[in-house]
């Protein structure tokens, strides 16, 4: 018997539509509600959408949303209730308890949401989390910072990436970082592990992980967020047993059996340190943006939006594991403002690097320039796959070095 799905923005991000096409494709009938209209849909979402509900209060009044959700529902049964983007974890969750839909409760969508909440749990279940406080005043940022001791990070409680996150050598820093957190009204104010950055991400059903996947930040994300010259790597890793990686796998394995994960995606963020010790750095109850779901595809030729879906509506998981490659996407910052204007080095990649090269997303010529600070794929990007990983990690480096764009 077929499912009724509600599929929160269903077109937003740039990764929602085929997830739901996944659903669609796994028989489900789905209907989707956001705040926007639904010709601002693309194409693939509006294609798989059975109905659609604007619901202009969605994400600033849950009360208003979910009574005009019930009027357009009426009669119809939803029997799942989804959301894979960040912002809207906890109104999905609301809407379950609200319409009496299984899934993540309200209260367990917070530990996924609000920091201070999610690290607390961990600690108490015996996972090593960064020394931390909550700040909402410039005095409680202060006293945080004697409490945690420096080099620190100010990051918001909530929220997703390295965006508005700072971080702090001295009381210099935390004077500006201060003056550029007004618009945000708590803060975490947590030590600063120095260490490599990778990713644990799973897609569970019924609490048990089916797939799981671990990603490589090249450099840390706040690194690449400061400074605009960088071409950022993620990259996923092929041999997922290497014995350096084992502590932040079983680490991302405890983390979930302590906040209770049942079904869906999960990203994870977890440092390395020198000495070999895995830091716990946050959870979300969501797939990974800036499309790294794309990257764990072309490592095995799955199809994880189908697999997620599949997991959200039947409890199994049938897609055929194989990784056979690591992948790498490198995002590009053209040079210079306005406008692209000329695109250097792509054929000579294309013709170095051949079928290794995935996906080829530029802005075209004549386009504007991104704002490189508010976008994670910023002016574009290419997405390369090779089973040796020191190669591919040279290809990576080729495509940040040689592949430059133009602005003016």
């Amino acid at each position: 018997m077929s499912k009724t799905v509600l599929m929160l923005t269903p077109g937003f991000p740039g990764e929602m539509p085929l997830f739901t096409r996944g659903l669609s494709e796994q028989g489900a009938t789905v209907l989707g509600v956001s705040n926007t209209s639904v010709q601002d849909l693309p194409h693939i979402a509006r294609q798989h959408l059975s109905d659609y509900l604007q619901a202009p209060d969605l994400f600033t009044n849950p009360t208003v949303a979910i009574e005009q959700i019930r009027r357009w529902l009426g009669s119809r049964t939803v029997d799942r209730v989804c959301c894979l983007w960040e912002p809207g974890v906890e109104i999905a969750a609301q809407i379950r308890e609200a319409l009496g839909v299984p899934g993540q409760s309200y209260q367990q969508s917070l530990r996924f949401r609000n920091k201070d909440l999610m690290k607390q749990a961990l600690a108490e279940g015996g996972v090593r989390v960064p020394h931390h406080a909550i700040a909402s005043t410039p005095a409680e940022v202060w006293a945080a910072a004697e409490q945690v001791g420096y080099p620190l990070i100010i990051k918001p409680i909530a929220g997703a990436g390295s965006m508005d996150t700072f971080r702090c050598d001295d009381a210099a820093d935390v004077t500006k970082a201060i003056a550029q957190l007004g618009h945000i009204a708590v803060v975490d104010v947590e030590e600063f592990i120095d260490g490599e950055e990778y990713t644990y991400d799973t897609v569970c059903a019924g609490g048990d992980i089916k797939y799981f996947h671990i990603a490589f930040y090249r450099p840390r994300p706040l690194i690449a967020r400061t400074n605009e010259w960088i071409s950022p790597q993620t990259l996923t890793y092929r041999n997922v047993d290497d014995p350096k990686l084992a502590g932040g796998r079983a680490m991302g394995e405890k983390v979930l059996k302590v906040l209770g994960y049942d079904t869906g995606f999960t990203h994870m963020e977890w440092y390395l340190k020198a000495d070999g010790e895995a830091v716990f750095g946050e959870v979300a109850a969501r797939p990974p943006g800036a499309r790294t779901v794309d990257l764990m595809n072309y490592s095995g030729d799955m199809d994880l939006f189908n697999g997620w879906a599949e997991a959200e509506l039947h409890g199994t998981f049938s897609q055929k594991i194989e990784r056979k490659y690591n992948t790498a996407c490198i995002t590009k910052r053209a040079h210079g403002q306005g406008r692209i204007q000329r695109i250097v080095g792509l054929e000579q990649l294309r013709q170095r690097f051949g079928d290794a090269i995935c996906v080829v997303d530029l802005l075209p010529i004549g386009a504007p320039r991104r704002d490189w600070k508010s976008t994670l794929l910023s002016d574009g990007y290419l997405t390369i796959r090779h089973p040796d990983w020191e190669t591919t990690m040279a290809m990576a480096d080729a495509v940040g070095t040689d592949l430059n764009l133009y602005a003016g």
